[in-house]
């Protein structure tokens, strides 16, 4: 037998693996009791590949586990569900109202409106055919231009004698400046002439009784001085009348703008709105009559007819007053307009040539400055009468 075959080595069975068992959760437990015995009985039954039986209880434990967890996120759905619900209903809601107010505002910027009525009949030209143009009332005058009063001397306002629209008559005293100053001037220039009156009267008694006693050169000289002291209180109380300022001429104070205490000088009252200086007063002529300045566009001056047809009515704005006018005349030179605020600073483009007419006042209620609407025409003279249009 030979000894030298290697023998057959027999090798050890290997160790089955062993299973482990899982540990059961405490808690997974107590809710084991609680099952139904039915659903853990199936789990005892499964077998592994090895042959070895799982325990039963941890299965039964983890479903029981997964059950509750299931039930504990049920409330949680169901309380998120009604908030989307309300929501969308809120997105709805919003989504109809802002349908209904575009409908809305489409139907009412989209319906026809009518046209208000005016607030006053329009003008109408009262002529087959005229030159419209804009008219300013004024004073009857010969210059058609009020009358601004101001004072020749400076000095505080002690007085006011009258009141705005007081008919006034020519020399009626309209304010007084403090004139204490040139009083005292006036009554020492008196004194001064009543000096050297009674200086001359003695020179002259003495040289009529003996034209020895005095020279005729101290005669002379006394007589010159009482010329001299004649003339500044003449002087002096000519000044003094400047002291109180009375009316030029007959017609209606417009404006007053002197005040007691105020002070005043040669440029007149200063304003402090304004930062210029205003007349103290400010008149027109009578009212009786009065003048309308028609502004006429210079590209229409050449369809103007001839002074001897011309006619014309002013009709005041805002009512159906309508006044004939009379031709005066016509101012020629062709400047610009600056009558559309009275201000000489506003620069204006249009060039325009006054014509001026007159018309009685009655019970027109027009006022100088004011602004009406004139309707200028000409007269149908038959034959005479030439197309100017």
């Amino acid at each position: 037998m030979n000894t030298d075959e290697p023998k057959p080595v027999i090798k050890a069975a290997e160790p089955k693996p062993e299973i482990t068992a899982p540990v059961p959760d405490p808690k997974a437990l107590e809710l084991t009791h609680e099952t139904n015995a039915d659903t853990s009985a199936p789990a005892a039954n499964v077998e592994t590949k090895t042959g070895v039986k799982p325990d039963a209880k941890p299965m039964a434990s983890v479903k029981s586990k997964a059950k509750v967890e299931l039930e504990e996120t049920k409330p949680e759905a169901k309380a998120a569900a009604p908030k989307t619900a309300v929501g969308n209903k809120i997105i709805f809601t919003i989504a109809i109202i802002g349908i209904l107010a575009g409908l809305v505002a489409a139907y009412i910027f989209g319906t026809e409106r009518k046209a208000q009525p005016p607030v006053f009949k329009p003008v109408s030209n009262p002529f087959d055919s005229a030159i419209y143009a804009n008219g300013m009332i004024e004073s009857d005058l010969p210059s058609g231009e009020n009358i601004n009063i101001f004072p020749q001397i400076s000095g505080p306002i002690t007085k006011v004698f009258v009141q705005e629209g007081q008919q006034v008559s020519a020399g009626t005293s309209l304010f007084t400046i403090e004139d204490s100053v040139q009083r005292a001037n006036t009554e020492l220039a008196a004194a001064n002439l009543k000096l050297a009156r009674d200086q001359y009267d003695k020179d002259r008694a003495a040289y009529d009784a003996d034209p020895k006693s005095i020279s005729k050169t101290v005669l002379d000289t006394a007589e010159d001085t009482v010329n001299q002291a004649t003339a500044a209180l003449k002087a002096a109380n000519a000044l003094l009348q400047y002291y109180s300022v009375k009316a030029p001429i007959d017609g209606v104070v417009l404006a007053v703008n002197a005040t007691v205490g105020g002070y005043v000088s040669s440029q007149g009252d200063y304003d402090t709105y304004t930062e210029l200086f205003d007349p103290l007063v400010i008149m027109s002529g009578p009212q009786n009559y009065m003048q309308v300045r028609c502004y006429v566009d210079e590209i229409l001056v050449s369809r103007l007819p001839s002074k001897w047809h011309i006619q014309a009515q002013m009709q005041i704005t805002g009512t159906d007053i309508k006044v004939p006018l009379d031709f005066v005349r016509v101012q020629p030179y062709i400047s610009p307009k600056i009558e559309l605020s009275n201000q000489k600073q506003e620069q204006v483009d249009l060039r325009v040539l006054p014509v001026i007419f007159r018309f009685e006042k009655k019970d027109a209620p027009v006022y100088p400055g004011q602004m009406v609407d004139v309707f200028i025409g000409q007269e149908s003279t038959g034959t005479n009468a030439a197309n100017h249009f």
